[in-house]
């Protein structure tokens, strides 16, 4: 695995090693060795998978607050998306800053979202799956999400405005509205 920093202290876009030959591919989605020894650490307890039937599907920003706070491994399986990591940690040299990457099922690259961090995405096609592993089950009392076209954030997705949204992120708050009780403590 190759990993390769973002301008986001901690985001890392992960490569995975693709063999292949007549049969198809090959390849490790996750090797905690080999991510350990690029300095990225996680015990993930939960893998999850979504399908986006619609071009223009956006799922963000999410991210859950306190104990239940996660570190996220992301990958596109089907079809293409854009992935964004926005960092909410007050007090952070890169506060409200956030990185946008395109993670497709021909790439297999991934992006790694540590804690602190929140998590979208747009689906560029339909019929994308996405799948991400998880440090942390899923907690309704700590689950928050904050506004995709917040204007403090200026997120550029990708030109689109009026994308397929669910209730609850048609609902989300600003940043400055949010309860996001996360700080930054230096960058490890």
């Amino acid at each position: 695995m190759r990993c390769v920093a973002t301008a986001l202290p901690g985001v890392v876009v992960v490569e995975p090693r693709v063999l292949g030959d007549a049969r198809g591919w090959f390849l490790e989605s996750w090797s905690r060795a080999s991510l350990e020894a690029a300095g990225l650490f996680a015990d993930f307890v939960q893998d999850n998978h979504s399908f986006s039937a619609e071009r223009g599907t956006l799922r963000g920003l999410h991210f859950q607050n306190g104990p239940a706070a996660q570190v996220k491994l992301v990958r596109c399986t089907r079809g293409s998306i854009l992935d964004v990591a926005v960092d909410f940690r007050k007090g952070s040299p890169t506060y409200r800053r956030w990185v946008s990457v395109v993670l497709d099922a021909s790439s297999h690259r991934q992006l790694w979202i540590p804690r602190g961090f929140g998590h979208g995405f747009l689906t560029l096609e339909a019929g994308c799956e996405v799948q991400y592993k998880a440090d942390a089950p899923y907690a309704p009392a700590f689950d928050r999400c904050v506004r995709f076209d917040d204007p403090d954030l200026g997120i550029d997705w990708n030109g689109v405005t009026d994308p397929v949204l669910s209730d609850k992120d048609r609902a989300a708050p600003r940043l400055a509205d949010c309860d996001c009780d996360f700080t930054w403590e230096g960058d490890a």
